[in-house]
């Protein structure tokens, strides 16, 4: 190895291969959560994503264990203002065998081709984040190759203080990754499991096929839902290519909200045609080109104006897809009263409606 490359992996190879933007996690700091700051009496079924945007909360069998998701506010460690937050509200401690809890991050095959991975070239990488727990923990943070299922997992404590975990991975020269917007590696923090996942054997740091058994993927780990005192706060997620973490790569706002609105958003406004005094139908374009052709929801009822008014509102929330493209959804709109048939509509945003339409298009 050149002497040129060694200084480089000293730096964590901040540049190498030509790229310029070190981490490959959007969001990292936690600083966007579009879908809202808190989200309560979580733990009955698999949470999904709840707060703080591209942070996906997953469970296994259901647990009689329950806790908050939130993105918090932090003063205590510098260069970071906002972490992800859970808090236990409802222990259980006696674990079934298919219980879990983790925190998923998903990536983008073709955001991971700079790690050479399943070639004779492949690069090492390296997991950082910062975490504080109320009592120390053994938890473990997996790196899961979903295109060639292997996973590489390693031990961490926490502490009550907070504490910047660097995790180095081996380059895997088994397994290439596939070029597309599907995702292709997940790194999952794990805070709680059953035997279905704590009953193999730990090898650290080493790539190894799951095929046969999940088994190995959380063994020796603490349990989050032993005791209602129990939270945890985590930022600064990293991911880079490197055998040496680099200080977190921090980004502006705006930055980090264009990048969410590539997996969620919301529809800022939209215009269409009435087709009767209870329909109208709506067009609009996406805030950026999204990830996929995204699912539509909405969040309460909307309000729109037909052109003489802005009271037209829905009786009951709903919104049916006629055609979509990852730049623009096309959708009808039922449940009105009183709609003026072939005006034009606008909305969700109108004198002091709140309630909206949202993209999802998450990996």
């Amino acid at each position: 190895m050149s002497r040129v490359r060694d200084f480089a992996d000293l730096a964590g190879s901040a540049d190498a291969g030509g790229i310029t933007g070190r981490n490959v996690v959007i969001n990292g700091a936690c600083k966007v959560a579009q879908r809202g700051t808190s989200s309560a009496g979580l733990g009955g079924s698999a949470p999904g994503y709840t707060t703080v945007d591209r942070w996906q909360l997953s469970i296994g069998s259901t647990s009689a264990g329950r806790f908050t998701a939130a993105q918090v506010a932090v003063s205590d460690l510098p260069g970071f203002a906002n972490a992800f937050h859970l808090d236990c509200t409802t222990a259980d401690t006696s674990i079934a065998a298919g219980e879990l809890l983790k925190m998923d991050y998903k990536i983008e095959g073709q955001d991971l081709q700079r790690f050479k991975k399943g070639t004779a070239s492949a690069e090492p990488i390296t997991i950082s984040f910062y975490m504080k727990t109320n009592k120390a923990f053994t938890f473990m943070c997996e790196l899961d190759d979903r295109d060639n299922n292997r996973i590489n997992s390693n031990q961490f404590t926490t502490s009550t203080s907070w504490t910047r975990h660097e995790i180095t991975i081996p380059g895997d020269t088994t397994g290439t990754l596939d070029d597309d917007n599907n995702v292709s590696f997940v790194i999952s923090l794990w805070f709680h499991a059953g035997s279905t996942y704590t009953g193999g054997t730990y090898s650290a740091n080493t790539w190894q096929s799951r095929a046969s058994s999940d088994n190995m993927r959380a063994v020796g780990i603490g349990s989050f839902f032993d005791n209602t005192d129990n939270d945890i706060k985590v930022t600064g997620l990293q991911m880079e290519l490197g055998q040496n973490a680099t200080p977190f790569e921090h980004r502006s706002f705006s930055d980090e909200l264009l990048r969410c609105q590539r997996y969620f958003a919301e529809l800022p406004s939209f215009s269409g045609p009435g087709t009767g005094t209870t329909d109208s139908r709506g067009m609009g374009s996406h805030v950026v080109q999204m990830r996929a052709a995204p699912t539509l929801g909405t969040t309460g009822v909307l309000n729109i104006t037909d052109g003489y008014s802005y009271d037209r509102v829905q009786s009951s929330a709903s919104v049916a897809l006629i055609a979509n493209s990852p730049d623009f959804s096309f959708f009808n709109m039922p449940n009105f009263t009183s709609i003026t048939g072939g005006r034009i509509h606008f909305g969700p945003r109108d004198g002091s409606n709140t309630n909206r339409i949202t993209l999802d298009a998450e990996l």
